[in-house]
């Protein structure tokens, strides 16, 4: 196993961080990371906010559900699906493709193209000894985030990614078996074997939870999953989504 492994296999969500910022060769080296992540066809459809002022954190903070490490951290990244330029690119060559540009498989190549570069970036600054943390809270209230990033049409914050000095040491959260995520050949459909294996997990997250809070949290990965997705949760995303340009075709 070499070093890029075990750096992927070790994360885990920091949030607490050194107060601390990250140099700007530090941000220089995980955006360009981020850039050298694979993209569909070239199109290369994000962009990433940095921001550092106090206030614009401390707002997004607010904006993301009043989560302290979202102010609190050596840089936050604001990662965005972005078709802006393309729009741009159309009027430069003088042609309308703004059909294409409004499909859904095109809002689809935006969102995997973003998170890929998240990913590339996350492990970039991992790799330096640095902590992450991403931030879906963004979500809660875009039309805001919009305003204060001064976001243009074409453009959705997806998420944040908070970055910085790790200021705490939280044990690895266990992930789903092996094989409960891993089919060959076809997908695999025994609702036996899910069940089994389901409930060997719980059992395995239950267990990490009573360690990790001596006992005080005695919860399984179905029970946070059923209390999860019985509430529904900014629903609405889809008119905000089409109010911006995506998912019209």
């Amino acid at each position: 196993m070499n070093w890029v492994i075990e750096t992927i296999l070790q994360h885990r969500s920091i949030r607490n961080f050194e107060d601390r910022s990250l140099s700007d060769e530090q941000i220089r080296t995980i955006v360009e990371c981020a850039q050298a992540a694979s993209t569909s066809s070239f199109i290369q459809p994000y962009s990433i906010i940095g921001v550092k002022d106090k206030d614009t954190k401390q707002k997004l903070a607010e904006l993301s559900g009043n989560q302290p490490y979202v102010e609190n951290n050596g840089h936050f990244f604001v990662f965005c699906a972005d078709l802006y330029r393309h729009k741009i690119v159309g009027e430069m060559e003088n042609v309308d493709f703004s059909t294409t540009l409004e499909s859904t498989e095109k809002f689809m190549v935006a969102l995997i193209d973003t998170a890929l570069a998240a990913q590339n970036a996350a492990i970039a600054a991992e790799s330096i000894g640095l902590g992450v943390c991403y931030i879906g809270g963004l979500r809660n209230n875009l039309h805001e985030v919009c305003k204060l990033l001064k976001i243009p049409q074409q453009v959705i914050p997806l998420f944040g990614l908070a970055i910085g000095y790790p200021a705490q040491d939280p044990d690895k959260k266990p992930r789903l078996p092996f094989h409960h995520i891993y089919h060959e050949e076809t997908y695999q459909q025994d609702r036996s074997e899910i069940e089994k294996e389901l409930k060997h997990y719980n059992e395995i997250v239950s267990f990490y939870y009573k360690k990790r809070t001596n006992g005080k949290r005695d919860d399984t990965w179905t029970k946070q999953m059923s209390n999860l997705l019985s509430k529904q949760s900014r629903m609405y995303i889809k008119s905000f989504v089409e109010s911006r340009g995506f998912c019209l075709r």
